[in-house]
Formats: structure tokens, C-alpha cells, sequence
């Protein structure tokens, strides 16, 4: 690539789908530009507004400016807190080990 523009790749993944876009983007090119460019979003009907971007697994901004080589990734909400989570797999140790008859 030359100096006016820049290539970086833009991911989609679901448990089911696996999705990577190579794009040439302007130079100043943003995250927001990436994943418009991307078509993913009406590809896959994602609905922006719940939907956070990140480069390289950092979280950014749809303002960030991306620089050549960046992987633009589009992560979905968690669906249950991880603090939550590890709430709830202690819980079921506890009622699992509570169920356990006593050595003999």
C-alpha cells in the first residue's frame, strides 16, 4: 500500500460465523469507516448501537484513526457479567460437592 492509503482487515465472529475483510481505506481513516466498509453490518444485521469495536483486542473508539496493518474487530456484548459467571460456577461446585456422600 502507499501512504494515502491503508490496509486493514475487519472481523466478525459468532459461534457460528467466522468472517474477515481485507480493506484499502483512505489514510485518517477511522474504526467507524472500517466496519461501514466492511459490509458486516448490514450482512449480518448487527445492530451498532450494542456493538463495541476494538484493534487488535484493545477497545476503541469509532473515532480512533487506524493505521496500516490494524485489525478492526467488532465485539458483541457479553452475555452474563464474568463476575457474575464465576458467581454462578461456585455456586454449582458448592451444591455438587454438598451432594457428594462422605469418604467411607
Amino acid at each position: 500500500m502507499n501512504q494515502a492509503t491503508l490496509a486493514v482487515t475487519v472481523v466478525w465472529a459468532t459461534p457460528d460465523i467466522q468472517d474477515v475483510v481485507a480493506l484499502a481505506l483512505p489514510a485518517g481513516a477511522t474504526v467507524a469507516d472500517a466496519i461501514a466498509g466492511s459490509g458486516f453490518v448490514l450482512r449480518y444485521r448487527i445492530d451498532r448501537g450494542a456493538m463495541r469495536a476494538a484493534i487488535h483486542g484493545r477497545l476503541a473508539r469509532d473515532d480512533v484513526a487506524l493505521r496500516d496493518g490494524d485489525r478492526v474487530e467488532i465485539c458483541r456484548p457479553l452475555r452474563v457479567n464474568p463476575k457474575e459467571a464465576r458467581r454462578l460456577r461456585a455456586a454449582a461446585r458448592e451444591r455438587a460437592l454438598a451432594l457428594r456422600p462422605p469418604p467411607a
